[in-house]
């Protein structure tokens, strides 16, 4: 599967799997069955338990057009809503645990699921979503027409999650913490400064270190005490697990 990298807000870069066609095809074909289920149910209550034949008899042409529309709304908007409402999801997207990201940054807005939706007319029903498919076949990140003006891509959240996908550290049951204020920092806090961490651990970076020394220091008043700037946001890290996890 192809590999996305996406760089958040935080300047973090963070890998994840882009959907394939085929997860995506089943995530759109559930979609299209909620919606079908809704316009079967909706005409089977009206014209069925409400007899709305007879009471839309005396309706005019117009009329009639306008209470098809309304019905037809919720089908309309269903990709637009969902999305902007489960950021980034519908149903179908949530059962095959799909998601709708930004490329240059974690969370898509309003304004990107708006392009998207306006574009599934040519991407997904034009040539029976011919241009769709062969769009995605050709971009490297398996974007549609869509997701191109948008700058948005379709991951997959079955990544396989260890314990460096998250703020845990592993700690040795002899520890024992230097720095009591680290509670200071919120778990979105450690979140950003591990993956940061670990990317320049990863890169040797020690512009990285010193910039997240600095910040530290900056948020919690705590002072290095170790001298090396990479021990010091090691120790930072062991010290909230330490005290987060003895609450």
């Amino acid at each position: 599967m192809t590999q996305l990298s996406i760089t958040t807000t935080q300047n973090v870069n963070i890998n994840f799997t882009a959907a394939s066609i085929g997860v995506r095809i089943l995530a759109l074909l559930a979609d299209i069955l909620i919606q079908v289920a809704y316009l079967i149910f909706i005409y089977w209550f009206l014209y069925g338990v409400l007899d709305f034949t007879e009471v839309t008899s005396g309706w005019d042409y117009w009329s009639v057009m306008a209470l098809n529309a309304v019905i037809y709304l919720p089908v309309m908007f269903y990709t637009l809503t969902m999305e902007s409402v489960f950021e980034g999801q519908t149903v179908g997207k949530r059962l095959l645990k799909l998601k709708v990201v930004k490329i240059e940054g974690y969370q898509a807005d309003f304004g990107d699921y708006l392009i998207r939706w306006l574009l599934r007319m040519i991407d997904l029903f034009f040539l029976f979503g011919l241009i769709g498919l062969i769009t995605a076949l050709v971009t490297k990140k398996t974007q549609r027409l869509g997701d191109l003006a948008a700058g948005t891509a379709v991951i997959t959240l079955k990544n396989n999650i260890s314990i460096d996908h998250t703020i845990l550290q592993e700690i040795d049951s002899q520890y024992i913490p230097t720095y009591p204020t680290v509670i200071q920092l919120t778990d979105n806090d450690i979140r950003i400064i591990k993956e940061t961490f670990h990317v320049a651990v990863k890169d040797r970076d020690y512009n990285i270190f010193t910039k997240l020394r600095s910040k530290i220091e900056e948020v919690t008043g705590i002072k290095n005490q170790s001298g090396s700037d990479e021990v010091f946001i090691g120790i930072i890290l062991m010290d909230y697990n330490y005290y987060t996890q003895k609450m």
